[in-house]
């Protein structure tokens, strides 16, 4: 008979699954991209994962079928559109792309990731912290999720929340660096002209 585990110990062995061990040489990869890209969960970054060999694996099936066939044509098209709409692949070129895409392309559309992208965090901790505290939303939406992954065409509408201090600090500090308006100069100019 097994002794009952003491407190510590069932703590540390929730996170262990004995039934789906896996005893793999990517756990250094797996690591580094965990800590790159701040995921917090490690089953995001095994999703991400399933998908990514899961896209190339089509891929390889549709260049499998020959040139000609209207079914590889079509579904080609609408693989490449979907993932040019997600963002993980650069343009809608040729099957060869879907090669490239790994779990880092997923975690490279993570809003944190978008957000450092568009330059209103200025390292991922502080984006991941930002979303978090829910001081970002996607259009109407506040996203408080930072596996949150953002589509090329939502990239345009990430912005902050009305009610944000983070908001607030951005536009106190933008019309002190701005420079005045071409429009407001010029009209400044004209108007010493015609004193004159």
């Amino acid at each position: 008979m097994v002794r009952k585990l003491k407190f510590h110990e069932q703590k540390l062995l929730k996170q262990v699954d004995f039934l789906n061990w896996e005893v793999t040489d990517h756990n250094l990869h797996e690591l580094r991209v965990l800590r790159r890209y701040r995921l917090q969960r490690r089953e995001d970054y095994t999703r991400y994962n399933q998908l990514s060999r899961a896209v190339r694996e089509l891929a390889r099936r549709l260049r499998d079928l020959p040139e000609r066939d209207p079914f590889r044509v079509r579904s080609s098209a609408a693989l490449l559109d979907k993932l040019y709409a997600l963002g993980l692949v650069p343009t809608r070129g040729s099957l060869e792309l879907c090669d490239f895409v790994t779990a880092s392309s997923f975690c490279r559309r993570r809003l944190p990731t978008v957000l450092l992208k568009l330059r209103m965090a200025q390292h991922l901790q502080a984006a991941v912290a930002f979303v978090e505290q829910g001081h970002v939303r996607v259009g109407p939406d506040v996203v408080t999720d930072p596996a949150f992954l953002v589509t090329r065409s939502m990239e345009d509408f990430v912005t902050w929340v009305d009610s944000s201090k983070i908001k607030r600090h951005v536009l106190d500090y933008r019309p002190r660096t701005e420079p005045k308006a071409p429009a407001l100069v010029i009209g400044m100019v004209l108007s010493k002209l015609v004193r004159n």
